[in-house]
């Protein structure tokens, strides 16, 4: 007997995450992927047409407004699609009576825990942006029973700009370069967090999950670690979060435990070091 694939719709398939799984090929699934200008989340005809027209089984939510520091100044377009888009695009699953998997943020937390994060720790967002993801987070629990929430942090890959891809090419222009050391996180390689998702949509274990590559680092470690990966000599000098300033706060602590994963039998994230390993020998 031959078991029927899942539909898998993906939004903000242009983004880093969105994109690698759109190109995602596994037996168990058939994946679509829809861009901003295939699918504005924050237009209800659209959303209910399209998902009319897939009938998916789960949508994996990945578009995001996620300019940080701009969100500072700008946060109605923020909360325009983190909240409103993201509430829109749930109303939309739910009357296909679809999973809904909602990627969510580090930046939920204001990271001044001496300790990870628990899935059920209090959020405290200290940005728009991660002010408009939490409010996204509360739209998904009160529109749908059947939900994933996926918070990640520090996501790297082959699509997109991310950290990795910035210190490769300063590398090439530069012999010394100055990273913050007072900012601690888990990079997360979006190859593995996309394995995880659709391990994680195929079971019916709902709710909160922490995913990111396992162990932690400072920026400045992961800058050291990306070095020494690619065999690039680059001087590395440490500096402070006061002497970098941004429009929007970093947190200090954004590392995540993954009690939920680790609960409920799933495959935890390889370490982040091994993750980087492998994005740099398939990109250099």
């Amino acid at each position: 007997m031959t078991i029927p694939k899942l539909k898998i719709l993906v939004t903000g398939a242009n983004g880093q995450l969105g994109r690698e799984l759109a190109l995602w090929t596994t037996d168990a699934a058939d994946i679509i992927g829809f861009s901003r200008e295939d699918l504005d989340i924050t237009s209800s005809e659209q959303c209910k047409t399209i998902l009319k027209r897939f009938k998916p089984d789960v949508v994996i939510h990945c578009a995001a407004y996620t300019a940080v520091d701009k969100a500072e100044s700008e946060p109605d377009a923020a909360f325009l699609v983190n909240e409103a888009g993201t509430r829109i695009l749930a109303e939309a699953t739910a009357a296909m009576d679809a999973k809904l998997c909602y990627i969510s943020t580090d930046y939920v937390f204001d990271g001044t825990s001496s300790s990870p994060y628990e899935e059920q720790d209090q959020p405290n967002p200290q940005t728009v942006y991660g002010k408009s993801k939490l409010a996204g987070e509360v739209a998904v629990q009160s529109v749908l029973e059947r939900y994933f929430i996926v918070r990640t942090s520090w996501v790297f890959g082959n699509y997109g700009n991310n950290f990795v891809k910035t210190m490769l090419n300063l590398a090439g222009e530069r012999d010394h370069l100055t990273v913050v050391t007072d900012q601690v996180g888990s990079p997360t390689y979006t190859y593995d967090l996309a394995s995880f998702l659709i391990e994680l949509v195929q079971t019916e274990h709902y709710g909160i999950y922490h995913a990111s590559n396992t162990g932690s680092c400072s920026w400045f470690e992961f800058a050291e670690a990306i070095f020494e990966e690619s065999k690039q000599k680059v001087k590395l000098e440490p500096c402070t979060t006061a002497e970098f300033p941004r429009p929007a706060p970093r947190p200090a602590n954004s590392v995540m435990a993954h009690g939920a994963i680790l609960a409920n039998g799933l495959q935890d994230l390889r370490s982040w070091r091994e993750a980087l390993k492998h994005f740099i020998m398939n990109e250099t």
